[in-house]
């Protein structure tokens, strides 16, 4: 099996075409894939596993496995990967490109110098604020927002998809929050059915914010397009930016537009091939049925 690391802004996972790979994997068996191979220590080390295939609807169809093995509806920076991977590997000639994933399909625009792809635009979509949608559970009926209390400190959430789950919060300072554990506490919540994710947010100005993402299934990321959309959305219909917003991650910076004429919200930035490898499917099935194993003793 080929497989190449992409990663935009520091947010990476491992793309799998099935047009240069032929396997039948169960969804069972990529999600151990993705967890092992995801290991930061005993794999190859990523954010999850992004598989890329054909479409009846769209121009290609992706699947996100995040670290953890579940499977996620939506990736906005891996959205973004996807277009410059089939462009560069020739699977496509168009800049233009419909892009299926669970969230419905999704369009990214390949920006060329040379030749060659210099950055990518993502359409992410709209907002979504239906709390059945999202899902989510609101703390009362007065107040569609979620409170949780952890060790001391009130976190105030309002939940926002973005073709995925999120929950938003300003703070202070995103420096002085430790992500993971408070992160960790919120995506497990019951008011999140379905877990979520968690955008920490710090007002700068009102065409810049900085933001730390706690991922859902993968903990603290260096960056996420549609964590980076929700947060846009949330600061600027409170009052605090404008539609045009310079989002500040761990990994590097993204240009948000929150699109007035269409309700979409749009992302660019850069994305950068690490390397290219190759891994004998021995190895692969070896690592499944070690997994089953595993998983058969501690059942019984």
């Amino acid at each position: 099996m080929t497989f190449t690391k992409m990663h935009g802004l520091g947010n990476d996972y491992i793309y799998v075409d099935l047009f240069n790979n032929k396997f039948n994997y169960t969804d069972e068996e990529l999600s151990i894939i993705s967890r092992k191979l995801s290991d930061r220590h005993f794999g190859i080390g990523a954010d999850g596993l992004i598989i890329i295939e054909k479409s009846e609807i769209a121009d290609f169809k992706m699947r996100i496995f995040n670290s953890d093995g579940g499977e996620a509806k939506m990736c906005g920076n891996g959205l973004r990967c996807v277009g410059r991977y089939v462009y560069d590997n020739n699977l496509i000639k168009k800049t233009d490109i419909n892009i299926e994933t669970l969230s419905g399909i999704r369009k990214v625009r390949l920006l060329l110098k040379d030749n060659k792809v210099e950055s990518v635009i993502g359409d992410i979509g709209e907002p979504v604020f239906d709390l059945m949608k999202i899902p989510a559970l609101c703390t009362s009926n007065d107040d569609k927002r979620v409170h949780i209390k952890i060790e001391g400190n009130n976190y105030i959430l309002t939940p926002i998809s973005m073709g995925n789950p999120h929950a938003v919060t300003i703070a202070k300072s995103v420096d002085d929050i430790d992500v993971n554990k408070v992160g960790e506490i919120i995506e497990n919540d019951f008011h999140f059915p379905e877990k979520t994710n968690v955008e920490f947010v710090e007002y700068i100005d009102p065409n810049n914010i900085k933001i730390r993402v706690y991922e859902r299934g993968s903990k603290e990321t260096y960056a996420c397009g549609t964590g980076a959309s929700a947060a846009v959305v949330y600061t600027f219909l409170n009052g605090l930016t404008e539609r045009e917003v310079r989002v500040n991650l761990k990994g590097g910076t993204l240009d948000v537009n929150y699109n007035r004429k269409d309700n979409h919200v749009y992302i660019k930035g850069p994305v950068e091939e690490v390397f290219k490898g190759e891994l004998d499917n021995k190895k692969i099935l070896k690592l499944i049925n070690n997994s089953r194993w595993i998983i058969y003793y501690f059942l019984i």
